[in-house]
């Protein structure tokens, strides 16, 4: 559905429209699905905003480029979005891309709205050039954990590659439960496979393996090793990213995809807009549209809304993230400083658990909300 980044060189430069950079993976090894409703979010949103005068009267355009889940691909496009002279810079999902595009943004005096990275150091030292509408890591991840004391899961295995992202996500489990007498047993996928899960799984005797790891390698094959064992038909597999999120992975697993809890970022009911559209994007992605779609949207009305109301000034977009308040898909936008996270952040939103639902894996399930 996506289109191909523009080709360096071809953005319009006369002056006539507004320009925001969009940072989206779009080719392996980045989580190209996941990247293309990030996307398709965006360009909704920037159709609607045209269609209604654009920015005072001028046109809003994307300049797209492919971060590849790269970090040094990224901190390069935000180098020469700012040469192009873009208003701000917006997207990524990735967290360790997301936090390269933020040091980059932050060196360079050029705003940046990550839309969808949680990790809480989304940047070494406090910034006014950042803002986030996605949760921290340290409030999804807790939400998380609060889910799997509820549901009776005291050990917990973790299948993880090493990652910032994903040793940040077991700490903060271990922290989380620990307290309440839960224990935390880390797999280092480095150094095993699949079978080899399953084997630590069952000697440890946990009642549920946590996925901290790639889509499709290695998920898919965890799963279906784990699916297959006998020993472990009582285990609960749970992927708190959010990979079941996306059709791919119903393709890739069948009915194996159903009944994995994981993070998504929307609330029970949509607002108004939300559900207008929930209903454009189905319609363009042919497919439900994840909460990346909509975190999508959202970034780019809340960018359209400071550029209408403090122009298109690099500085002035940066001084307005306190004053921002805007209705999203989700709810109420606005950004404040919260304990132990550098940049402005969207303090509260929506966080649930769900699953796919084991009879009819298409349809979702709430299981916790936070």
């Amino acid at each position: 559905m996506t289109r191909p980044p523009s080709p360096p060189g071809s953005e319009r430069t006369d002056g006539s429209s507004v320009q925001i950079g969009a940072l989206v993976p779009l080719t392996r090894p980045g989580w190209v699905e996941a990247g293309q409703h990030l996307l398709a979010g965006f360009e909704l949103a920037v159709r609607e905003v045209n269609d209604a005068g654009g920015i005072v009267g001028r046109p809003l355009e994307l300049v797209v480029r492919d971060t590849a889940a790269d970090p040094q691909r990224a901190a390069a496009a935000v180098d020469e979005l700012a040469r192009l002279g873009v208003a701000a810079v917006a997207g990524e999902n990735h967290s360790v891309v997301a936090r390269a595009a933020a040091a980059r943004a932050d060196a360079l005096g050029l705003p940046f709205l990550c839309s969808s990275a949680v990790l809480d150091a989304l940047t070494e030292q406090p910034t006014q050039w950042v803002a986030r509408l996605s949760p921290p890591q340290s409030r999804g991840w807790q939400v998380y954990a609060d889910f799997l004391l509820g549901a009776g899961h005291s050990r917990i295995a973790v299948a993880a590659q090493p990652s910032v992202y994903w040793a940040s996500g077991t700490r903060i489990l271990r922290d989380c439960l620990a307290p309440r007498g839960g224990t935390v047993i880390e797999l280092d996928m480095s150094a095993l496979d699949p079978t080899d899960v399953c084997d630590e799984v069952a000697d440890n005797r946990a009642t549920a393996l946590l996925l901290l790891v790639g889509h499709p390698e290695p998920a898919v094959p965890i799963v279906k090793s784990v699916r297959g064992d006998r020993r472990l038909t009582e285990i609960m597999v749970g992927a708190p990213a959010g990979q079941p999120e996306f059709a791919e992975w119903a393709t890739s697993l069948g009915d194996d995809s159903a009944g994995i809890p994981f993070l998504r970022y929307l609330p029970e009911r949509l607002t108004p807009l939300g559900v207008r559209v929930e209903a454009a994007l189905r319609e363009e992605l042919a497919e439900a549209p994840s909460f990346v779609a909509f975190e999508g949207y959202d970034t780019v009305a809340v960018l359209a809304d400071v550029l209408r109301s403090h122009g298109t000034d690099r500085a002035r977009t940066a001084e307005s993230w306190p004053r921002v308040a805007v209705e999203g898909t989700r709810g109420q936008i606005q950004f404040s400083r919260t304990p132990g996270i550098g940049v402005w952040q969207w303090a509260w939103a929506p966080i649930q658990v769900v699953d796919r639902d084991p009879a009819e894996p298409n349809r979702f399930r709430i299981l916790h909300s936070g």
